[in-house]
């Protein structure tokens, strides 16, 4: 098992045939939908496995952008046991408890509105401060080379203008890049409008330091499955042992889950005639949306699915990666943060429907998700990709103990 110094409850991938990767996008409250679908997951790997199971014991990498990094982080810190300190099952139920407190609800009258738009110019819709605690609470003095598999948590330095990924490989080499994982989780939420950004600084063993100010690393990529992708391709290249004899260009290996937050194409709310007339302000608010947030968010998850979808094509290994997504979600369900009661259990809804939709993939023409035919529901593919990421784990231990 996992330990506090960092030690990994999966054997590497050397030991094994594939690569496992999970990614978890950004959206707010609507992290909900991939924890429904993440306990599905991880209820099926204990129907193989035992009670004891968790995701973090069968993947290489979990990666997480925003509201997906702190699920990241659930799945994957340790507790006083060393174990993840969340059961997948668990991580709705925290949601349905402090998504209100993170992202508390005023009225809607039309003063409420106005204030509203006055936000926008003034300062983050939300002061962080529920959720700062929340997370330290949570995480205390973690640091993320402790986690008990690896992540990938990207977050977009804004001093810098550049994208500033965290992850479990670098912190072990490079101490100044081995943050708290607090510290991360608050970074890569910071979404621009909504929440502060944060600033924090890291000091390695010989006093140098390094000083971070980030927002949101759904402005770089809300989808983080390249990301993850990357920095494992990295490591292979560095020719770390932990991968080999697997080759740099070895992607047939990859197993990939990448779970969407859900989006509101079909609504169509925007259009160019519509946008001739925003200046500032109109980009970031109208009726109450973010359209500029919305677009860019959307726009790099997008890009993600549609490269991932083209790379494993390219290798007839099409089956070996799975976008579950919904882009139908209508009215408040496509919020970042709508925290009431009926809107949070309607997510866990969608997220329920969406196991039993069929199994779909990126139209790259029309950026429409269309069903593939012959592959099943996501629940039937997601109950297969169970019994693989069991049987990899069963043949990794059985080198790692002979």
């Amino acid at each position: 098992m996992g330990s506090m110094s960092g030690e990994l409850v999966n054997p590497p991938p050397s030991s094994g045939k594939l690569i496992t990767v999970l990614g978890i996008d950004g959206g707010g409250v609507r992290g909900i939908i991939p924890g429904t679908i993440l306990a599905f997951l991880e209820s099926k790997l204990q129907e193989l496995d035992g009670p004891d199971a968790r995701l973090a014991d069968y993947f290489d990498v979990i990666a997480g952008t925003s509201t997906g990094g702190l699920v990241t982080a659930m799945l994957t810190a340790p507790n006083k046991d060393n174990r993840p300190l969340f059961a997948a099952k668990e991580i709705n139920q925290f949601y349905l408890e402090n998504c209100p407190k993170i992202f508390p609800q005023k009225n809607c009258g039309l003063l409420d509105s106005a204030m509203s738009f006055f936000n926008v110019v003034r300062g983050p819709k939300y002061d962080g401060k529920f959720l700062h605690s929340k997370v330290r609470e949570l995480l205390g003095d973690m640091r993320i080379h402790q986690t008990l598999t690896n992540v990938v948590i990207p977050t977009f330095d804004i001093k810098y203008l550049q994208p500033m990924i965290f992850s479990t490989y670098d912190a072990k080499y490079d101490a100044l890049k081995d943050a708290f994982l607090s510290d991360i989780c608050i970074s890569t939420s910071a979404a621009p409008t909504y929440l502060p950004g944060h600033e924090f600084e890291t000091t390695d063993s010989e006093g140098n330091t390094r000083s971070f100010n980030l927002v949101d690393g759904g402005v770089a990529a809300n989808n983080p499955t390249l990301s993850a992708m990357n920095v494992v391709t990295r490591e292979v290249f560095k020719q770390n042992p932990d991968f080999f004899p697997i080759k740099p260009m070895d992607f047939g290996k990859f197993l990939v889950i990448s779970l969407g937050t859900g989006s509101a194409k079909i609504e169509e709310k925007f259009s160019a005639k519509d946008s001739a007339k925003w200046g500032v302000l109109g980009w970031l608010y109208n009726k109450g949306s973010t359209p500029l947030i919305d677009i860019f968010t959307q726009a790099s998850a997008d890009m993600v699915d549609i490269h991932a979808s083209v790379v494993f094509q390219a290798l007839h290994s099409q089956k070996n990666y799975l976008r579950i997504q919904d882009d139908k979600l209508i009215g408040s369900t496509s919020s970042v943060d709508v925290s009431t009661k009926e809107n949070l259990l309607s997510l866990v809804q969608i997220g329920k429907d969406l196991l039993k939709k069929p199994v779909s993939r990126v139209n790259l023409e029309t950026g429409q998700y269309e069903p593939v035919a012959g592959e099943g529901t996501n629940e039937e593919v997601l109950t297969h990709f169970a019994k693989m990421l069991s049987k990899e784990r069963k043949q990794r231990n059985s080198k790692t103990y002979m």
